[in-house]
């Protein structure tokens, strides 16, 4: 079976700046595939080239086999959605009409809502649970009802892969979990690739099959979460104090910070112990 995904020495760049180095991986058809790392190290810019927003300098990309170049917009749309990081507070269109509109890559010449259309729209906002919103407009919901409204719109468009960027970033904790588990379940029961961009290592941990992690636009380390997530892997990546041990909700890895304040202060009592 082809991969989802795959990409070969993939090369970017903004002007003369380099963005993503010599990137290639492969993204195995149903996987969780989350790509980490600092600010800066190309996260989202990877992101747009997959979606096809943004073009590389070099380098190959096959969606579903298919190369990207191949695609047009509109056949693009029927393989692969995106959720964006950024979800636009003041679209002037109810939760119904905004998910229906994700049906316009297969509608006909016309371009009219066929009652397929309509179905898929309903089940879309029941997968998502944001049916009782159906009728609100976007600019009366939540942070984390508009991003469930546009998960379930990228449900709605019948994609084979969906893209995520940040999708937690804005978040409290129990709307954190409810969109990675909303993931979880599309990738279980719908058979999606689901890639996604996140700052939450701890999140990756839990979810992603596997992880990416970039740095300054180079793969520094591609695997299982027990293989990325080592703490001589994370320290040269992120180059800050932390330590990674084993969680107690299951076997993966878990991922804290250590403050400047309590290096001081274990540093303070190591030299007071010293002294005669």
């Amino acid at each position: 079976m082809k991969p989802s995904i795959q990409a070969t020495s993939i090369h970017a760049a903004y002007g003369t700046i380099p963005v993503l180095q010599d990137v290639s991986f492969s993204i195995h058809k149903g996987e969780f595939f989350i790509v980490i790392g600092p600010n800066g190290s190309g996260k989202t810019t990877l992101l747009k080239i997959l979606s096809a927003i943004t073009p590389f300098k070099s380098g190959t990309l096959e969606i579903a086999g298919t190369p990207m170049g191949k695609y047009s917009r509109r056949s693009l749309a029927r393989i692969m959605a995106l959720v964006p990081q950024t979800v636009p507070e003041d679209l002037p269109f109810t939760v119904r009409e905004l998910i229906l509109m994700a049906r316009a890559p297969r509608m006909g010449l016309l371009g009219l809502e066929r009652e397929q259309d309509i179905r898929l729209a309903e089940e879309a906002m029941a997968f998502t649970g944001v049916e009782p919103l159906a009728e609100r407009k976007m600019d009366q919901l939540s942070g984390g009802e508009r991003q469930r409204v546009f998960i379930a719109r990228a449900i709605c468009q019948e994609p084979q892969i969906i893209l995520l960027d940040e999708p937690t970033a804005a978040l409290d904790l129990a709307h954190q979990v409810r969109v990675m588990d909303l993931m979880e379940k599309l990738r279980e029961e719908k058979g999606l690739t689901v890639v996604m961009v996140s700052h939450d290592i701890n999140l990756a941990a839990m979810y992603g099959n596997r992880l990416m992690l970039l740095k300054k636009g180079r793969i520094v380390k591609m695997g299982l979460p027990a293989e990325v997530l080592t703490f001589k892997t994370l320290e040269e990546a992120y180059e800050c104090p932390l330590l990674v041990d084993e969680s107690p909700l299951g076997n993966f890895q878990r991922v804290t910070l250590v403050p400047r304040k309590f290096i001081d202060e274990r540093l303070q009592s190591m030299t007071t112990q010293k002294k005669p």
